[in-house]
């Protein structure tokens, strides 16, 4: 704060001091009774020297008396960006927030009917204690770190794979920031790997995007479809239960959100009527234009059939919609009968009449699969039938964040470029890939057949992806306490789950569920022996829980 000046003063007294300021007409009680303090006129005086709260109260005097302009805050609640204020991010909110605190709370000693958090709210597989594939740590660290190329512990292929990508970067540095779109090899990678994934059906690289995770090209894509005002804004289907980041998106973009409920009764499938109603009911006040899939399914764990896809895609093209299909998930495939189809390549297979004209944008991540890499937010989206205007745009659009990480691009790079027969490293990524995946397998059952023995639980199979949806029956005392605290009931559940047991679950409010019914998402993630424990604790808790509101 600026010193006060001789020549903006009046005379006031102040004990035997004589000081100075013009800007008050009056000296308030707190300056006459302030201990004391070197003059005021002093060239070395400046407002410093008083406490905080009566600094501001000067210099709120002095605004009133014109010697200040009178400032507040420029961002406030009021003035920020509304559509920020309608963001709601469940998997990371109130439960998990509390989660942090209680878990800060056992370090410092405080005593809780647990030991330790259980965190199952987030499908982070590191987390929870997996362990990383050795092939795509090994390249990461030769990538990271070349000197080490001249370590004979480093199979040749592991090498190779490293040489390869630090030559597509500037300088020869996985520290140099690449082309927007993403590392040229890299999409060549991607390209191959859709081509052998949908059966030979061509991939063009310049349709390959990398991506910050698959979330990022989720919003990009988002961001290129928005528009409108009113009637006209663009419409987005998603499905309910949703994972949040699309309801999240779209209140952030100023789109409007279109909910199409899935079948629970019919393990969480989808129905095109359901499409066609909730359609025709958006149709009344926005511009539905994109329908939105999620398939394994997150939260709910189903597969979609070859048959449902196909009649997604007929349904799209019918009403002219665009398409994303985010198919994070592809290799988390666990129920018997059940497969993962591309949409890409059941659009293909489906002839001309839908794969010419049906817009597509399809996306993948390290972050899930067999991988379980979130923190090196990598993935890439594939764009079909796009219009080539447009997709300049989105160029464009991209490349106003430069690139993705780098480190992300190569670890994608592995995950479409894995160790084939005949390489060094082969057999042990083949037995590492196995192994997790029939853990996540033999998982998803368990959880299953506990939550079922548990009256007031019922759980449909987890067909796929790393989660399980139970629906979950409480009481009326339970209900109606929660909503007097202003809590969904089911976040009111999970909420005193967390306080007694330490198990942090996400309710199914913050996902959506039909109008009366009551879930939560738990993920299958933990060790097996940590699970069982999880579960049983959960069984228990759900009893006395409906003992004590009944």
């Amino acid at each position: 704060m600026k010193m006060l000046s001789n020549r903006t003063v009046s005379v006031l007294k102040w004990g035997r001091c004589e000081a100075y300021a013009a800007v008050y007409p009056k000296v308030p009680d707190w300056v006459l009774n302030f201990s004391p303090l070197p003059s005021l006129s002093s060239p070395h005086r400046n407002l410093s020297a008083f406490p905080a709260a009566q600094s501001e109260h000067l210099q709120q005097k002095m605004s009133e008396n014109g010697a200040l302009p009178l400032r507040g805050k420029v961002l406030t609640l009021d003035t920020m960006n509304a559509n920020v204020k309608k963001v709601d991010y469940a998997v990371r909110g109130p439960i998990v927030q509390r989660a942090v605190q209680i878990e800060k709370e056992l370090k410092e000693g405080v005593k809780k009917p647990f030991e330790e958090v259980i965190k199952a709210n987030i499908g982070d597989a590191h987390a929870m204690g997996q362990r990383p594939i050795t092939f795509f740590r090994q390249v990461m660290a030769l990538c990271t770190y070349p000197q080490l190329l001249d370590d004979n512990k480093f199979p040749e292929d592991a090498k190779n794979r490293a040489r390869r990508i630090l030559q597509s970067c500037g300088g020869n540095s996985i520290g140099a920031y690449t082309t927007s779109q993403g590392i040229d090899c890299v999409r060549h990678d991607v390209a191959n790997y859709i081509q052998r994934r949908d059966g030979g059906i061509p991939s063009d690289p310049d349709n390959i995007y990398l991506t910050t995770g698959a979330s990022d090209g989720i919003v990009t894509i988002l961001k290129l479809l928005t528009t409108g005002e009113g009637r006209t804004r663009t419409g987005v289907m998603i499905s309910i239960p949703q994972y949040p980041l699309y309801s999240a998106s779209i209140a952030e973009l100023g789109a409007v959100q279109i909910n199409y409920y899935l079948n629970e009764e019919k393990c969480w499938s989808l129905d095109i009527s359901e499409l066609q109603r909730s359609l025709q009911a958006a149709r009344e006040h926005c511009n539905p234009c994109v329908l939105c899939i999620i398939n394994p399914g997150n939260p709910t764990g189903q597969v979609q059939s070859r048959q449902c896809i196909e009649d997604v895609i007929r349904f799209a093209a019918k009403e002219n919609l665009f398409l994303m299909a985010d198919e994070v998930y592809q290799d988390n495939v666990y129920a018997e009968g059940c497969a993962f189809h591309s949409f890409k390549k059941v659009l293909f297979e489906m002839g001309p009449e839908y794969s010419s004209k049906v817009e597509l944008a399809s996306f993948h991540s390290t972050s899930k699969c067999y991988m379980g890499e979130c923190g090196f937010r990598g993935g890439y989206m594939e764009v079909m039938n796009m219009d080539p205007e447009v997709k300049a745009q989105l160029t464009k659009l991209v490349s106003v964040r430069l690139c993705p990480p780098a480190p992300g691009q190569a670890l994608m790079d592995l995950v479409v470029n894995s160790p084939q027969p005949g390489e060094p490293s082969y057999q042990t990524f083949m037995k590492e890939r196995t192994a997790v995946l029939s853990a996540l397998a033999e998982k998803a059952k368990l959880t299953e057949e506990i939550l079922n023995t548990v009256p007031g639980i019922s759980c449909n199979p987890v067909q796929g992806a790393m989660y399980s949806f139970p629906r979950i029956t409480l009481p009326e005392r339970s209900i109606n306490e929660a909503k007097a605290k202003g809590q969904a009931p089911d976040m009111f559940y999970c909420m005193k789950l967390l306080e007694e047991t330490g198990i942090c679950l996400v309710p199914g409010s913050g996902f959506g569920q039909r109008e009366g019914t009551y879930h939560f998402r738990m993920t299958i993630l933990p060790p097996t022996d940590k699970l069982k424990i999880m579960l049983n604790k959960l069984k228990e808790f759900h009893q006395k829980f409906t003992q004590q509101y009944s």
